[in-house]
């Protein structure tokens, strides 16, 4: 019994062991405070970083939309100066190339939604660069369309001059076909002294007048011509004798354009060597197979005009 109960431990034993219990308590409570403290801490750690990470995600969105709605605006501008002035635009093709490469390049940064600000900040920096070009393109389409101004009007200009040009060119050549053909008219000669005679030619070879148409040789014309502003030189005149019958006196192919008749066979040409300011005869004889009963008429033309006229009545 005495063994039994020395067994038990004694209360400093005991003491002991609830002191080190209560010490193994007081570590786990310690450490158990400290992993929550630990978990507390970077639970609100982790919701920092996150916070922050949607801050920075959130003005990266807005850098973004900013730069999009600058490079809209931008493109706007572009687009209207180049559809506006599409003809004017062809003559600076080298800029506009280089717009649209840094265009492909903005758009490409704008649609990448992993976009890092420093990617964007190059963004913003070529959107700018480009607004810039595409003051400068305003510029120099402003200079073409001053340009093309000027010389519209200047065209607009001679245009008129042309115009009033053209009507002087037409007035003087009016007056200068007027006055040539005054002039061409002028130099028509004037027949004067006009006869007609029926010649009977003797064996001897004396000629007599006669009347009676068959003892008729040859019908004698005879005229005199003059004109003051004709120059010296040859001159045609042309006779044209029509029997009774209205038939002329011709040979075939004989044809003389007229002013004022038409085409009209003609009898004789008769060229006339002609010596200005003086008044010149002429003098040709017709000749026929035979000779009718009836009047024969004597028409003179010169210049395509008749300048003289006669009959010579036959028995």
């Amino acid at each position: 019994m005495n063994e039994q109960f020395s067994s038990r431990p004694t209360e400093s034993q005991q003491n002991a062991a609830l002191k080190k219990k209560n010490s193994i308590i007081i570590v786990l409570a310690i450490a158990l405070v400290g992993t929550w403290a630990y978990l507390l801490w970077d639970k609100n750690q982790s919701r920092d970083t996150i916070a922050l990470q949607a801050v920075q995600i959130e003005n990266l969105d807005a850098d973004k939309a900013a730069i999009q709605k600058e490079f809209d605006l931008a493109i706007i501008r572009l687009d209207s100066v180049t559809n506006t002035n599409a003809t004017l635009a062809n003559q600076v093709t080298e800029q506009q190339r280089d717009i649209e490469t840094q265009k492909a390049s903005i758009k490409k940064i704008l649609s990448d939604r992993n976009a890092t600000k420093a990617s964007l900040e190059k963004a913003k920096s070529m959107v700018s660069d480009l607004n810039g070009k595409i003051a400068s393109l305003e510029n120099q389409i402003a200079m073409l369309k001053q340009e093309n101004l000027e010389l519209s009007q200047a065209n607009t200009t001679l245009q008129g001059e042309k115009q009033g040009l053209e009507q002087d060119l037409s007035k003087s050549t009016a007056q200068n076909a007027a006055l040539a053909k005054t002039v061409d008219i002028g130099s028509t000669f004037s027949a004067s002294s006009i006869q007609i005679s029926s010649i009977d030619v003797k064996p001897s070879g004396k000629e007599k007048v006669t009347a009676s148409a068959k003892r008729v040789d040859k019908l004698l014309v005879r005229f005199d011509i003059e004109n003051r502003i004709a120059p010296s030189g040859p001159a045609d005149m042309y006779l044209i004798v029509t029997d009774p019958a209205g038939k002329v006196i011709t040979e075939k192919g004989f044809v003389l354009p007229t002013r004022e008749d038409g085409d009209r066979s003609y009898t004789a040409l008769i060229p006339v060597n002609y010596e200005k300011g003086t008044r010149q005869k002429v003098e040709f004889p017709v000749r026929a197979a035979q000779y009718n009963k009836g009047t024969y008429r004597l028409e003179i033309y010169h210049n395509g005009l008749k300048i003289g006229e006669r009959n010579c009545p036959l028995k």
